[in-house]
Order: C-alpha cells, then sequence, then structure tokens
C-alpha cells in the first residue's frame, strides 16, 4: 500500500469534449508499462464553459501534467502562465505541465508529425516541396517543425487565400532553426535565421495550379466532414507522400492521392508521436513508439469505401 508522498501515483490527463474515444489513455498507459513509471492517465471531460474549472480541480487533486485536445486548446493557451516557444507561435497548448504555480504550456504537434514523417515513414523533408493544406489550428501548430528541417518550399494552401497569407507573414518572422544543409553558399554559416522567410509562401486552392509537391499535408477539416477539397490536378508529384492528419478512415484526400499514385499516410502515427514528446515533458525519458504504432495501426486499419 502506498503510504509516501513520493511513492503515490503521479495523476496525468486528457482534456476534451468530446473525449471518450481519445486513444492517450491506451497510450500513455503502455508508455509507463515500457518505461517502467507509475502514472495513472485518464480522459476527463470538460464543460464547454468550464475547461480552466476543471484543470484548477485536477492539479488540486493532484495532476502533475495534462494533454489538451479539441475545443481547448487556445483556452489553454490562454491559461498557461509559461509559453514555449514552440506554443507561443502556434497559438495554441496541447501539454500543460504542472509545477507549483506555474503552469507551461507546449505544443507537441509538429514534433510529433515529423517524427512521424522522418522516423516512421522514412521520408526526408530537407530540401522537398511540401503543401500544407488548411490555415487553421492544426496547421499552424505544425509550421515551425516543418520549416526547422530546411525544406525546399512550404506554401499554405486555403479556400481564401488571404487567411494563408496572414498565417504564412504571421510565422515568417518568427526565429528558426537552419540546418546546415539548407544554407545557401551565399549565407554566412550561422544556426539562425530571423526575419520573413523566403521559403514559406501562401496560396489559395486555384493558385495551386501548375505547382507539384513532394510532401502534401492534410491539416484542414475536410477529413472529419469526409468533403473533397477542390484541388488542382497535378499537386502530387511522382513520389509523393500524402499526409492526411485524421486517422482511422479513408478520406477523399486519401483516396484522390492514392489515384494519383502518391504513398499515403493517414495521422495515427502523428497521434502516438505527440504523445512520446508529451510523455518526454513530463518524464524526461522517450519511450519506443513504433511497438505500440504498430500495434495501433492493426487495430485501426482504415476501411476503404
Amino acid at each position: 500500500m502506498k503510504t509516501t508522498e513520493e511513492n503515490v501515483t503521479d495523476r496525468y490527463a486528457v482534456f476534451g469534449n468530446p473525449i471518450a474515444h481519445s486513444k492517450s489513455p491506451q497510450i500513455h498507459t503502455m508508455f509507463a508499462r515500457q518505461t517502467r513509471q507509475d502514472i495513472r492517465y485518464e480522459a476527463l471531460l470538460a464543460p464547454l464553459d468550464g475547461f480552466e474549472r476543471s484543470v484548477r480541480e485536477f492539479i488540486a487533486g493532484g495532476g502533475r501534467g495534462a494533454n489538451v485536445t479539441v475545443p481547448f486548446k487556445e483556452e489553454a493557451f490562454r491559461l498557461a502562465t509559461e509559453l514555449t516557444p514552440r506554443a507561443r507561435a502556434a497559438g495554441a497548448v496541447n501539454t500543460l505541465s504542472f509545477e507549483g504555480l506555474t503552469l507551461r504550456g507546449d505544443n507537441t504537434d509538429g514534433a510529433g508529425l515529423v517524427r512521424d514523417i522522418e522516423s516512421n515513414l522514412g521520408f526526408t523533408i530537407a530540401s522537398k516541396r511540401i503543401l500544407l493544406l488548411g490555415a487553421g489550428g492544426a496547421a499552424r501548430g505544425v509550421i515551425l517543425p516543418l520549416l526547422d528541417r530546411s525544406p525546399a518550399t512550404l506554401v499554405i494552401a486555403n479556400r481564401t487565400a488571404e487567411k494563408a497569407r496572414a498565417l504564412a507573414e504571421k510565422l515568417s518572422h518568427h526565429t528558426i532553426a537552419v540546418r546546415p544543409l539548407s544554407l545557401p553558399r551565399t549565407d554566412p554559416a550561422t544556426s539562425l535565421r530571423t526575419g520573413p522567410s523566403k521559403t514559406l509562401l501562401a496560396r489559395s486552392f486555384e493558385q495551386l495550379a501548375g505547382e507539384s509537391f513532394d510532401l502534401v499535408i492534410n491539416a484542414t477539416s475536410s477529413g472529419l466532414d469526409n468533403a473533397d477539397l477542390p484541388l488542382p490536378d497535378g499537386v502530387f508529384s511522382p513520389g509523393c507522400l500524402a499526409y492526411e492528419m485524421v486517422y482511422g478512415k479513408e478520406t477523399p484526400f486519401m483516396r484522390r492521392a492514392r489515384g494519383a499514385g502518391a504513398q499515403v499516410a493517414d495521422g495515427l502515427g502523428m497521434l502516438v508521436e505527440q504523445a512520446a514528446e508529451a510523455y518526454f515533458i513530463w518524464r524526461g525519458t522517450r519511450p519506443e513508439t513504433k511497438p505500440l504504432l504498430a500495434m495501433l495501426a492493426s487495430l485501426s486499419k482504415p476501411a476503404a469505401t
């Protein structure tokens, strides 16, 4: 029986509304078992008008950290007393850490996406042409981590070019870590680039006509709604990777990409990898994700329709 404070099981949770579908408790429980750490992780339904109250109650009950999913990521951003640079750039928080009176907000979505693409799918982002579909919160959270991998170009495309342009202008001034592979010969040898980014561009869907990309990422809600996107023919270049952030279903985006001969992946790996990043933030150890991802993939194979 646990009797001392140091032996009390550390509590973590994911807040959302709805939340019953969340795989996070299963994922983090397996991470804890793998790393031999004593934690309890649960899914908590927060009222739409009671997110802050729910978080405060969780902290008072001994909560050490929490994940945040829709529709509370922007509210979590406002609630945090400290923000990491990637959370500040994203304008949203999906990982909270509680230390005394400090509520530290982070965003692990972009790190999870990049790790899935490069480590699990074996696709190198450096020097590639990337098309990011959508200019909402899902897109905002992954732009800087993608730029950090030194693509040749990152184009944000949206139904309205103005929204894509506003997002590109906002993020183009952030400091970006530049890897030597991407430095032009005329640039000084430096590890940082500041100021407007010539790599980050904005388009409407119609303005994509005549362009093709090596990596196309769907960060719109079209996968949830089973809606098709008005993409011009030819956006998927030969050997393209088409990445759908939605997981567990065959979306119109995925069907169209397959028809164009692209390699297709859904967002299950991103889900697992962003969870591993959060676990590392909380526990200081990074779990192995591939065994868990293989198990979840076997249970969540999308059914073609």
